[in-house]
């Protein structure tokens, strides 16, 4: 096994764990242990990111490399790919998902490259962001380092942290922070608003216990330094 299909080195907060993105998985978790055990007591107790790029790993397979690492004492917290299989998997098991900064620069040259060849509006560029197709359970927690559109319902004791907006197409129960690095131009969004709590950048605002029986769609933005719910469309 070479280092190409399984890199570790220290970061900031922790470990970063690059794992091919095209070899065996099987091969590649056994070259990771083996990598691990042989300074276990240098690596024990640290908290992890792993790498897998472009590869699509679906939730038993990241659930196994979870154990493995657990086993030796160690904390998986970040998984970066640019797969929508793995990044769901990732939220599946509660952990944080983003995209890996060489696939977001990757990214921003093809669209580069696609501006140059069509005639696009430049003010139409999109922004970062993920899509839950399913309803957030109590317990769950989604992070992003962008935007969050759920297609489900988000249950009392579920919870949705963004660092852009959060739209919910249905109901809204449980908590949401939007802008969670301070953006104030954030927005909550959902078609039947009744959250335990609405965060946007470090304003705080509950449902009123009145909530009335008739559901509108409705929008929670930032006005004269208060969250304001109005209609939405």
């Amino acid at each position: 096994m070479t280092d190409d299909i399984v890199s570790i080195k220290g970061i900031k907060d922790g470990l970063l764990i690059a794992l091919s993105p095209t070899e065996d998985w099987q091969s590649i978790t056994r070259e990771l242990a083996t990598k691990i055990d042989e300074k276990l007591a240098f690596f024990k107790g640290a908290r992890v990111t792993v790498n897998v790029g472009e590869r699509p790993v679906p939730k038993y397979d990241l659930t196994s490399l979870k154990a493995l690492l657990e086993r030796r004492a160690l904390t998986l917290i970040v998984v970066q790919s640019s797969s929508a299989t793995t990044i769901e998997s990732a939220h599946a098991l509660d952990l944080r998902a983003n995209v890996p900064q060489d696939s977001r620069q990757q990214k921003n040259d093809l669209d580069d490259d696609l501006h140059d060849a069509l005639p696009i509006d430049s003010e139409e560029h999109g922004t970062v962001g993920v899509m839950i197709k399913r309803t957030l359970r109590s317990g769950r927690t989604i992070h992003s380092r962008g935007h969050v559109i759920v297609f489900g319902d988000v249950n009392p004791g579920a919870k949705i942290i963004a660092t852009g907006d959060i739209i919910i197409w249905g109901k809204l129960r449980g908590m949401v922070h939007a802008g969670a690095e301070g953006d104030t131009s954030a927005v909550i969004c959902a078609l039947d608003m009744s959250p335990n709590q609405l965060r946007i950048a470090d304003l705080i605002a509950t449902a009123p216990s009145d909530k009335r029986h008739k559901v509108n769609p409705e929008v929670a933005s930032v006005r004269d330094e208060q969250i304001v719910v109005e209609t939405w469309g």
